[in-house]
C-alpha cells in the first residue's frame, strides 16, 4: 500500500527487503514495526501509513516474494547457457536468505505461522506454485534440449519438478539439523543426486 506524503528515499521494496532480513535474525517474536523501522531509518508510524499494520507488512512482503521469484527465474535463465545451470542457480538463490541454521529456523517459523493465517497461507501457496512452475519450465527446456531424459515430455517434467521442490525443502531442514557445511553446498549436492539418473550418458 502506498500513501501520499511518504518520506522520499526509502521505497517499499527496500522496506520489504529489510523486513526479510529482520525476520531471519529475530523470528516471529522479535519482528515488530519498530524493529523494521530501525533497520531502514524510519519511524514506526511511517510503516503504519504505508502498510497499515504488521500483518499488512507481512502480506506485502509475501506479494513481493512471489514477484521476486518470477524475476529471479528470468534473470538466472538469461545468465546461464543451460537450463540445468539456471535451475541450480534458482534453487540456490531461493534459499540465500537462510544461510545460517538460525535464520533458516526463523524463516521456517514464519512459514508455520502462514499456514494458520488464511491470507498469508493464500500467498504462501501462490509462492510455492510459482516456484514449481519455474522449475517445471526449466526442466521442460532441459528435456527438450537433450540435457535430461525424464519421460521425454511435459508430464515427466511435472513429476520431476515435484521431486526437486520436495528435495530442496527437505535438504534445508536436514542441513539445519545436521549443521554440516553450507546450505548452498547441500542444495547442490541433493539436486545433483536427483537429476543425475536423468542425465544422458
Amino acid at each position: 500500500m502506498v500513501t501520499v506524503g511518504r518520506p522520499r528515499g526509502v521505497e517499499d521494496t527496500a522496506i520489504l527487503r529489510a523486513t526479510a532480513q529482520v525476520m531471519g535474525r529475530v523470528g516471529p517474536p522479535g519482528l515488530t514495526l519498530a524493529a523494521v523501522a530501525r533497520e531502514v531509518g524510519l519511524v514506526p508510524a511511517t510503516l503504519v501509513q504505508r502498510f497499515g499494520s504488521k500483518h499488512g507488512l507481512l502480506l506485502a512482503l509475501a506479494d513481493q516474494a512471489e514477484k521476486d521469484m518470477t524475476e529471479m527465474a528470468e534473470r538466472v535463465r538469461r545468465s546461464h547457457e543451460s537450463a540445468l545451470g539456471a535451475l541450480t542457480a534458482l534453487t540456490v538463490e531461493s534459499v540465500a536468505a537462510m544461510a545460517t541454521p538460525e535464520s533458516f529456523a526463523n524463516h521456517l517459523a514464519f512459514l508455520c505461522m502462514d499456514l494458520g493465517d488464511p491470507q498469508l497461507y493464500e500467498r504462501a501457496l501462490a509462492i510455492h506454485r510459482t516456484q514449481k512452475r519455474m522449475i517445471e519450465d526449466l526442466l521442460t527446456e532441459a528435456i527438450s534440449g537433450g540435457e535430461l531424459r525424464a519421460g521425454g515430455d511435459a508430464v515427466g517434467a511435472v513429476a520431476l519438478a515435484r521431486t526437486v521442490q520436495a528435495v530442496v525443502a527437505g535438504a534445508g531442514l536436514t542441513w539445519a539439523l545436521e549443521r554440516e557445511g553450507r546450505l548452498e553446498q547441500r542444495i547442490r549436492q541433493e539436486l545433483d543426486a536427483v537429476l543425475s539418473p536423468h542425465i544422458p550418458s
